[in-house]
């Protein structure tokens, strides 16, 4: 017999987050009354299966839920390995398989669901993916592959949903190739609208995957080996083989609901009248709003709930239906609200977000929708009819606006609502987030509690102040699952604190506790050169989009390593990890470095040549350097290899590095020249290419006043007078224009480059991550007197230093296309996004002015036109 308890009996069947959490909240609740006890088949304590992919390559990685000691209580049970096999409702009884019972007062039902299976033919060869043994299983199978077959495993994963694209995900980590076949016309169905499931295909291609969709399985192909037979691929519907060294099957998950099943053909088969469990049509044990069911004392949550129909595997409601059992099961009142299925994730490096009525469903609804499928960019609104209203929304390539717009769902927009797609370039209107607004959806935490507990007032008065993040999810439990409200919880948690009064943290992230100046001076004394080797020493976890760029920036900038060296790789922006800057069709542009815009005819003639073979878009650019578009991603290095071996280098137009360096003709052809602005341009961009800073520079030289190279509008511009050059500093174009100021007058060449030396380097070492140098100067204490102070009088007795770095960075150049050429290792990371050599026949171009350009994106379904926002 199981253990009886004088208190109230709460049973719980099930060991997954659900279980956890309806023990952890009720626990916390109402602990002397009753004694909490949890059956779960498993011998593990409950752990995070959201963070399940961690454990492929990690399978020492602690996954466990919460505090270990809750599980310690004197109130609080966990009997593992104890699986349930029948209840009796009516003496109140659960009995396992090892002959236990177990009374109770109360039951919740927690058993989670399981991975759905294909019935087909070799299906007993194949992998699922749901729990920590599935998981260990899998890496285990790709690591055995790697060896007998001496080459990286090829894994195919059948379904591309969410789980099976984070398990091919993770088996590609492992080394292995990654192919994911899915029955539906793009990925994600359940999530994403067509739009949005194109965008979402590209990308995932462009990763390395190579994608199958619309295709059915028919059978799991499979030889005899050494001893037993092995998978050799998957037969398709329509007899195509899709080649396979290994098979995972993640087709979505099937509520656990055989125990209630066995219960009501048990109550069948004896003819008895007994009330029976409401069950769903595609299972799931019917509750109503209190997360009751059908059998006096007997409550469900989680993925076995079936609620109005639907059964849901997300956090967030299951964790909302633990809170609200556990608050009745306390004395309490609540109710379940329903379902909230937002969304959002990075899967193999995409940005993907869902939320709200993201497939307009709702009448007279109306989509905002920015759609750029070939450049795998997908960002849209859903809003009432009277366009005021946020119904829901999608995201994918670019997730940002999702923090700011999920806690306004079913809330009228404080803007228009096309100023929330940062796709266009608009910038959401600043609001402030009403205390009732959900931030943190997991865990039902409002912008007002976060309030409440950075000022200790409200639930948290007589506390002292909870001033950051990590105290932030200890006190309130928000961000502490998926993560994705991290972010907005950090503005919520500032915004608050410089309300009190409060300083305010210029830590880097949550994983960095550094600022950017801070981690660039600890990088460059402890001499690191390796992403891994500073979140060793100076972070915590795997780091985040907001310390990955920046902690590569800082190595570039330091050690001139090339960023796609394994070290750095797997940390750089996009353009960064293949040298050129992705398009709107999914193509790459190329742009040679051209030295102060001056280029001989025979150079001209290579770049034409180039763009004729390779049938590229050309134009000239407003640095004074040629443009190449419509590169696939293969055939780069043969059009890098073109160029270098005419003699021309990358024009690093992908980096947070010098772009050009803009001249006019100056004093070897212009009557009003005053001196050689195109020689010293030339010597210029010869010296600061390469440069890694926290943001793109641009430079100028004019060699008069008149200001043809538009000098005073970059970050570094030299105009020349009679006296001399004079210096201007802190300028630059874009959406928000400054003009230059001047740092010194009248210089020589010598200590021209020897003031450019120090003030760059000063403003590499100091500067907050992507700080313009215009918006730096103007953040810095004292300004332009304060660099003046630093540059020409030394004032920091830096001077010696800086100008060393900057010889060293000199003589350590190398240009990124060469070296990539030279690397065997490096080129083979230029494969085809869509896994062939031939261009994509989906993508459609149109002819203009004498050359090719793509077509402009169609519009979905009913949509509010979206153009710049009104002011």
């Amino acid at each position: 017999m199981g253990t009886t308890h004088t208190a109230r009996n709460i049973l719980v069947i099930g060991g997954g987050p659900a279980a956890h959490r309806f023990t952890e909240a009720l626990a916390s609740r109402a602990p002397q009354d009753l004694h909490i006890t949890v059956l779960t088949e498993e011998s593990h304590l409950p752990y995070d299966r959201v963070a399940l992919s961690q454990a492929l390559t990690n399978p020492g990685v602690d996954l466990t839920l919460g505090d270990p000691k809750l599980w310690e209580a004197e109130h609080v049970t966990l009997e593992t390995n104890a699986k349930a096999v029948a209840i009796d409702s009516t003496q109140r009884t659960v009995a396992t398989a090892d002959g236990r019972s177990f009374a109770y007062d109360e039951l919740v039902l927690a058993t989670g669901s399981n991975a759905a299976t294909l019935p087909i033919a070799g299906n007993e060869h194949t992998f699922v993916y749901r729990t920590l043994e599935d998981v260990w299983s899998i890496a285990e199978k790709v690591k055995e592959l790697s060896t007998t077959l001496g080459r990286a495993p090829v894994v195919a994963t059948i379904g591309g949903g969410l789980l099976g694209l984070e398990a091919a995900a993770g088996a590609q980590a492992l080394g292995a190739e990654a192919v994911v076949i899915d029955g539906g016309k793009w990925l994600m169905g359940t999530q994403l609208d067509e739009g949005a499931g194109q965008a979402m295909g590209r990308l995932i291609e462009q990763t390395g995957f190579t994608v199958h969709n619309g295709v059915f399985p028919q059978e799991i192909l499979t030889s005899q080996g050494s001893g037993s037979r092995v998978v050799t691929g998957v037969l398709m519907a329509d007899e195509r083989v899709i080649e396979a060294d290994m098979v995972i099957v993640s087709i979505g998950v099937r509520p656990r609901d055989e125990l209630i099943r066995n219960y009501n053909a048990a109550l069948d088969d004896s003819g008895s009248e007994a009330p029976r469990f409401g069950m769903g049509p595609r299972g799931g044990v019917v509750i109503d709003s209190h997360c009751a069911t059908d059998i006096e004392h007997i409550w469900a949550i989680g993925e076995v709930a079936n609620y109005e129909g639907f059964c849901i595997g997300l956090v967030a409601p299951a964790n909302a239906m633990a809170e609200i059992v556990a608050e009745q099961l306390a004395g309490g009142e609540a109710e379940f609200a329903g379902f909230d299925t937002a969304t959002k994730l990075k899967l193999s490096g995409v940005d993907v977000a869902s939320f709200g009525d993201g497939f307009a469903r709702a009448e007279g609804a109306l989509e905002v929708v920015y759609a750029d499928a070939p450049r795998g960019l997908y960002q849209k609104l859903v809003v009432s009819s009277d366009a005021k209203t946020l119904l829901g929304g999608i995201f994918v390539g670019d997730a940002t606006p999702y923090q700011s717009l999920r806690p306004l769902l079913g809330r009228e927009l404080p803007g228009e609502p096309g100023a929330y797609l940062s796709a266009l370039g608009g910038e959401a209107p600043e609001g402030e987030l009403p205390d009732d607004a959900t931030l943190c959806s997991c865990n039902s935490v409002t912008a007002g509690t976060i309030r409440d507990a950075v000022s200790g007032c409200g639930c948290f008065e007589g506390e002292a102040p909870v001033t950051t993040v990590s105290g932030l999810k200890g006190c309130t439990r928000a961000g502490t699952q998926c993560g994705s409200c991290v972010p907005m919880l950090k503005k919520v948690m500032e915004a608050q604190m410089l309300k009190d009064g409060a300083e305010v943290s210029t830590a880097l992230c949550e994983h960095i506790s550094f600022s950017r100046p801070e981690l660039y001076e600890a990088i460059r004394v402890a001499g690191l050169q390796a992403f891994g080797e500073v979140m060793e020493r100076f972070g915590t976890g795997k780091g985040c989009d907001i310390c990955k760029p920046v902690i590569a920036n800082i190595l570039s900038s330091q050690t001139s390593v090339h960023p796609m060296d394994a070290g750095l790789a797997g940390a750089q922006d996009t353009n960064d990890r293949v040298l050129a800057n992705m398009q709107k069709d999914g193509t790459y542009s190329v742009v040679p470095r051209i030295p102060g815009g001056e280029i001989t005819p025979e150079k001209l003639g290579v770049i034409a040549a180039v763009a004729q073979k390779y049938g590229l878009y050309t134009k000239l650019t407003g640095g004074l350097r040629i443009d190449m578009f419509g590169a696939r991603l293969e055939q780069l290095p043969e059009i890098w290899r073109e160029l270098v071996d005419a003699g021309f280098e990358s024009g690093q137009a992908y980096g947070k590095s010098l772009r050009n360096v803009k001249t006019c003709v100056g004093s070897s052809w212009c009557r009003y020249g005053m001196l050689d602005s195109t020689a010293l341009g030339i010597e210029m961009e010869l010296r600061y290419r390469g440069l890694r800073a926290p943001h793109k520079l641009k430079m100028g030289v004019s060699g008069c006043a008149r200001e043809c190279a538009e000098a005073r509008a970059k970050d570094i511009g030299v105009i020349a007078t009679t006296d001399g050059w004079n210096l201007y500093v802190g300028g630059n174009g874009g959406a928000n224009p400054a003009h230059a100021q001047l740092l010194a007058g009248g210089l020589d060449e010598q200590t021209l480059f020897k003031y450019i030396d120090r003030y760059l380097m000063y403003y590499i070492r100091t500067a907050d991550k992507l700080q313009r140098t215009a918006h730096w100067l103007q953040d810095l204490d004292g300004g332009l007197e304060r660099a003046k102070q630093v540059v020409i009088e030394d004032s920091l007795g830096l001077a010696e230093e800086l100008e060393a770095a900057m010889e060293a960075h000199v003589a350590n150049y190398e240009d990124e296309w060469a070296a990539t050429l030279a690397d065997p290792v490096k080129l083979k990371r230029f494969r085809s996004f869509v896994n062939t050599a031939a261009p994509d026949t989906e993508l459609e171009y149109i002819s203009e002015r004498g050359q090719q350009r793509p077509a402009e994106p169609v519009a979905l379904g009913a949509s509010i036109p979206v153009g710049a926002p009104r002011t």
